[in-house]
């Protein structure tokens, strides 16, 4: 369903590890917003919610709303750094058009 590249649950992991609070996971979701109408959304979360699909995704638990769900199907996540900076970078196989900084999608 979900696929986080070995590099993007390294940073995950490192990010959950050094959190002043205790931290169970990694909320995926989409929403309305961004240049192509759909942006994804991503934060740690102390748990998940009872309406929440929980993914075993290399390691890290990833908790994804049922709205959101169909949308991320198939999506891989990357994390990745250059001289520009670093960041995740999502591959979503259901987006029609994306733009260019890889953060917004058309479904």
């Amino acid at each position: 369903m979900i696929t986080l590249t070995d590099s993007a649950a390294s940073a995950v992991k490192k990010f959950i590890n050094s959190a002043d609070k205790p931290l169970t996971g990694l909320r995926i979701r989409v929403q309305g917003g961004g240049c192509s109408g759909l942006e994804y959304g991503m934060r740690l979360e102390e748990a998940a919610v009872e309406t929440d699909t929980v993914l075993d995704c290399n390691g890290v638990s990833v908790f994804v709303d049922p709205e959101s769900l169909c949308q991320v199907d198939g999506v891989t996540i990357d994390f990745v750094e250059s001289f520009e900076g670093s960041g995740f970078k999502f591959s979503n196989p259901n987006a029609k058009n994306g733009c260019s900084c890889g953060k917004s999608f058309s479904a």
